[in-house]
């Protein structure tokens, strides 16, 4: 589902966040799943079986069920299920599909984005739908997102954590000094990796390559600077450490297409 455009996101009734009945259960389904049915529980307790698979839920227990799937749910009458559920299908085959089972335990961003699905259709909200799809396969992408992560091991989910938080703070602090002629040396040593690791992991988790994005942040931050500071062409290019404005020129149209003067 990754790779599916929202656009393949067929929307289907019904879907709600409800408070079950004291008496309420699901019974078992006598015929398939005809398409997909996210389900999430909030809060209470209950048990869910899928293929003949018993789940004990509670707060964030989430199902991911397929089409085909034959599935049954009850709960205790004491402390009721209060549940979310979507339906849904796809106008192509998906290539990669949830789990049909996760228990998360940071549920905010998801229940956050439950919530907006269902909020969408309560009153007459435009582009609704078009917004729906989006949240939906956002939805997906967080499922496949902790599918990842609990297939590694504690000892490599914390090294990994460690590793991107590391990453993410050089990035941000390559950002918020632009001006820097910054190192690769340098920063690697800031992240504690090796030269080489430090820039292997940078491209892997920022999508470009150190020294590309201390261009870009800079370039950003020029634009930024002749647009709203009311400085002029050399004034940017010396208070971002170019030292050759001729330079500073070509680079800047490379990466925006235009030249600092008709931004200026």
């Amino acid at each position: 589902m990754l790779h599916l455009s929202p656009d393949a996101y067929l929307l289907l009734p019904p879907f709600a966040k409800i408070v079950c009945e004291p008496g309420w259960k699901w019974q078992r389904r006598e015929k398939p799943m005809a398409n997909f049915d996210l389900f999430y529980v909030w809060s209470g307790e209950g048990e869910v079986e899928v293929g003949g698979v018993h789940y004990p839920v509670g707060k964030g227990s989430c199902f991911l069920f397929r089409p085909g799937d034959y599935t049954s749910a009850t709960h205790n009458p004491q402390k009721p299920l209060v549940l979310t559920y979507i339906h849904f299908d796809t106008a192509e085959e998906p290539v990669l599909v949830p789990e049909r089972y996760r228990q998360l335990l940071d549920t905010v961003d998801f229940e956050y984005m439950l919530s907006r699905y269902v909020r969408l259709f309560l009153v007459k909200t435009y582009a609704a739908e078009i917004e729906a799809r989006l949240v939906l396969k956002q939805l997906m992408i967080h499922l496949l997102r902790e599918d990842c992560a609990t297939k590694q091991t504690p000892v490599e989910k914390k090294a990994s954590n460690q590793l991107t938080e590391a990453i993410h703070e050089v990035a941000n602090y390559v950002r918020q000094n632009p001006g820097i002629a910054h190192r690769v040396e340098d920063l690697a040593m800031r992240a504690q990796l090796s030269p080489r690791y430090f820039s292997m992991k940078f491209k892997e988790l920022i999508g470009m390559s150190v020294q590309t994005y201390m261009i870009s942040t800079r370039i950003d931050r020029a634009q930024h600077l002749l647009m709203h500071a009311g400085m002029n062409v050399t004034e940017v290019a010396d208070a971002l450490g170019y030292r050759d404005i001729f330079f500073f020129s070509r680079q800047f149209k490379q990466y925006t297409g235009r030249s600092p003067s008709e931004i200026r």
